[in-house]
């Protein structure tokens, strides 16, 4: 008996064998890592220096810190991928990455590259494996900055809709305010709701960063976990309100300068913080009145 046990040690502390340690897998590995790296130097030249990106390296740094994590716990799943798929997929995705980088669309270029890494992934894991860190795998997918035609399509009824809440909001307290389509005239001021004002990046990153905050503390609580995630749009939007508000009065008071200066910008981080603020505090809320309706939905069940 005591043989048994000490013979058995060593294999309960050995990594898994087969297609995660092939050299076939290991060359493939290096191979797409090289070739993803002048990818990621162009998405974070481009896509995380504006406001729309800021999120890029929080995402980054906490998806692959989870990645980590869940994959500690896939490790017992491993098994040997369909290396056809593994192949045919590369060989779509590698020269399509490449058009897209000529072309310098990085939105594009960045979404390829990253579905060739998952490709890869996929042959040193399988698929069971990549089943279980399925969360952290989408949720680094927000590194990427979104294609334009979709912001574009997004941001056209966001704008008109913050242009014409916030002309009636100011109306109704006096404020010479008119407005057409997405522009805004207030006294001899003319102003445009761009898209930053629209609330598509606070969507983007308010979505990401409560997303991995729903994911942590609500995983095991599916149906409540989407409740939250549902109403990011509204507190985001809500925020965004605000945000044109304050620039509108800015402006009125204190002159274009003032408004499109450092106070735009710091209007749009603080309005950002406040909204990660709701989103928390409206968990605060309601998880306790979830929980309570789950008490009494069970108490029913069983009576």
């Amino acid at each position: 008996m005591a043989t048994s046990i000490i013979s058995s040690e060593p294999s309960r502390n050995r990594a898994p064998s087969g297609p995660l340690w092939s050299p076939r897998a290991i060359v493939l590995a290096l191979a797409v890592a090289i070739f993803a790296i002048p990818t990621m130097i162009f998405v974070i030249r481009v896509g995380w220096s504006g406001e729309e990106g800021a999120h890029g390296p929080i995402v980054l740094s906490t998806g692959l810190w989870l990645l980590w994590q869940q994959w500690r716990s896939s490790r017992s799943v491993v098994q040997p991928p369909s290396w056809p798929f593994v192949w045919i997929a590369l060989a779509v995705l590698v020269p399509l990455t490449v058009f897209a980088r000529i072309t310098e669309i990085v939105e594009i270029e960045g979404y390829l590259m990253y579905a060739s890494l998952i490709v890869v992934m996929y042959s040193l894991t399988g698929l069971a494996a990549i089943k279980r860190m399925w969360f952290p795998l989408v949720y680094l997918a927000f590194i990427f900055p979104p294609p334009d035609t979709i912001v574009y399509a997004v941001t056209i009824p966001m704008k008109m809709w913050l242009s014409k809440a916030a002309i009636g909001a100011l109306a109704i307290m006096d404020y010479p305010i008119a407005g057409e389509g997405v522009r805004i005239y207030i006294g001899q001021y003319e102003l445009l709701v761009a898209a930053a004002c629209s609330g598509i990046n606070s969507i983007i990153s308010l979505s990401a960063i409560s997303l991995f905050y729903i994911y942590m503390r609500h995983q095991a609580e599916w149906r409540y976990a989407l409740l939250l995630v549902l109403l990011i749009v509204p507190v985001a939007l809500a925020a965004n309100f605000v945000r044109v508000i304050i620039l509108i009065l800015l402006t009125y008071h204190y002159g274009e300068a003032a408004a499109q200066g450092f106070l735009h910008n710091f209007a749009g981080i603080l309005l950002f913080a406040v909204a990660l603020v709701g989103i928390f505090l409206l968990d605060a809320i309601l998880h306790p009145i979830f929980e309570r309706l789950r008490t009494r939905r069970a108490r029913g069940f069983y009576e």
